[in-house]
């Protein structure tokens, strides 16, 4: 059993509590295990520590509704509960899940390697995540992303990509940069979507809380307190690659995904993806994830597609 003491910060005790101390009696109730004591203007919580860390987040939450609204309700409490218990998973949970999705189906890690792409992202604030498609790297690191934003580890998202044609013409599609890369960028939208109501959603685009933008788009910009991935990063160029890592701020956390196999510049050109994994291997403070064909969850046949392709490749 471990001890954490909350100070409560310029809020009346007796607001905060309820009458006869009501809030807190909701609380306990729905963590029987653990201990919740009020003494003066801080509250000591006792118990293990998964349920800790939410009974931390849901005071945090009320905190922030008090600042806001003037009072807390026992209502107000059951409803950061049920959030809380829906959103927050531990990195370290044994089942692999991530989060709950928009129809409160889990959103897992499913094979060893997007569990090691999960633990990594727990352990560094830059990893890199390589492998073929349908292997789940992008997806398994929305799904981070977007938890560490539901759980106030970052205050923005932001999801980038290279504007590379991929065999066809983006100048004759309508529309700014933006506007002709958003249909590449339709896997990222599908995460998304998976992960949070649609209402919600908009909210946070509109507000660029989720910004989703073109990877020229981060060029002079310093990233704060963000969760930043960069996807297709084989499509990057050495310069963009560089631009990109060093956008990097205070209190971020970055995803590298690519598939190096699937490279779309131009022949004489060299991969970004390639060149920052040649240099970077050797640097302990950055995690490197390799997944394979074997952690392909797609249709079957995708995993023997991948596996023909890599022996003609290597022949």
């Amino acid at each position: 059993m471990i001890e954490k003491t909350i100070t409560l910060e310029n809020i009346p005790l007796i607001d905060f509590l309820g009458v006869e101390s009501k809030n807190i009696a909701e609380l306990a109730m729905a963590f029987p295990k653990s201990r919740i004591i009020s003494r003066g203007n801080e509250i000591l919580v006792k118990g293990d520590a998964p349920d800790i860390i939410q009974i931390s987040e849901i005071l945090n939450s009320l905190m922030d509704h008090f600042h806001q609204f003037g009072r807390v309700t026992e209502e107000n409490v059951r409803g950061y509960i049920t959030q809380e218990r829906q959103e927050f998973v531990p990195a370290d949970s044994p089942d692999g899940i991530i989060l709950y999705g928009t129809k409160g189906s889990p959103i897992k890690a499913k094979t060893v390697n997007q569990q090691r792409l999960v633990k990594a992202v727990h352990d560094f604030d830059l990893v890199f995540a390589l492998g073929p498609a349908g292997t789940g790297k992008t997806f398994v690191s929305v799904a981070m992303a977007v938890r560490a934003l539901k759980n106030k580890q970052v205050k923005k998202l932001i999801i980038t990509r290279p504007a590379v044609e991929a065999g066809e013409n983006l100048g004759f599609l309508p529309g700014d940069l933006k506007e002709k890369i958003d249909p590449y960028l339709r896997p990222i939208y599908d995460a998304l979507n998976d992960m949070i109501p649609y209402d919600k959603l908009k909210f946070y685009m509109e507000r660029e809380i989720i910004e989703i933008a073109p990877l020229a788009y981060m060029r002079g910009r310093t990233l704060n307190n963000a969760f930043i991935l960069l996807d297709e990063a084989q499509n990057t160029t050495p310069m963009q690659m560089k631009m990109f890592l060093t956008r990097m701020g205070p209190d971020s956390k970055m995803i590298v995904t690519g598939d190096t196999s699937q490279i779309d510049l131009p022949s004489n050109q060299r991969s970004g993806l390639k060149e920052a994994v040649r240099i970077l291997m050797e640097v302990d403070s950055i995690g490197f994830v390799e997944l394979s064909e074997r952690d392909v969850i797609r249709h079957r046949l995708v995993r023997d597609i991948i596996e023909a392709y890599g022996k003609v490749r290597n022949e």
